[in-house]
């Protein structure tokens, strides 16, 4: 049923040929808390990112890729450049390529958000990380 849906709609999104849709759907934890590859394709990826209350990802950048992130639930703490924002639920946020930032939770719940990457290139192994509360390696 939801395959119906989604092929039914694909001629509606009007994307150039090309684009290989695929719902990836696999979740990977993180000490800060998990993502999940919802769907991607070329030039895309979409994940739904969850963060522990009171942990931080990385000070990290990208060379190949910019991100939006839009928060579903709890708030959010971002560092984009030499800005920081507090993003709560329906608001939202984007970090250009090469650009330093970080995500916190702040608060006492998950912090759930949609991140929506877009780029050349968007392997995991795409992050410069400046600091790290996990002595996670660059």
């Amino acid at each position: 049923m939801v395959q119906q849906v989604k092929e039914s709609l694909e001629p509606a999104l009007n994307l150039p040929s090309g684009i290989a849709h695929k719902g990836v759907a696999a979740t990977e934890l993180r000490p800060w808390g998990s993502f999940t590859v919802l769907e991607e394709g070329r030039g895309y990826k979409i994940k739904r990112i969850e963060v522990k209350p009171g942990h931080r990802l990385s000070l990290q950048m990208h060379h190949h890729r910019s991100e939006h992130w839009i928060v579903v639930s709890g708030t959010a703490r971002v560092t984009c450049g030499e800005e920081e924002v507090m993003l709560r639920n329906n608001q939202s946020t984007y970090v250009p390529q090469c650009t330093n930032h970080r995500l916190e939770n702040p608060g006492v719940i998950p912090l759930v958000l949609i991140e929506v990457q877009n780029g050349e290139y968007l392997g995991e192994d795409d992050i410069i990380r400046f600091q790290d509360d996990y002595a996670r390696g660059k």
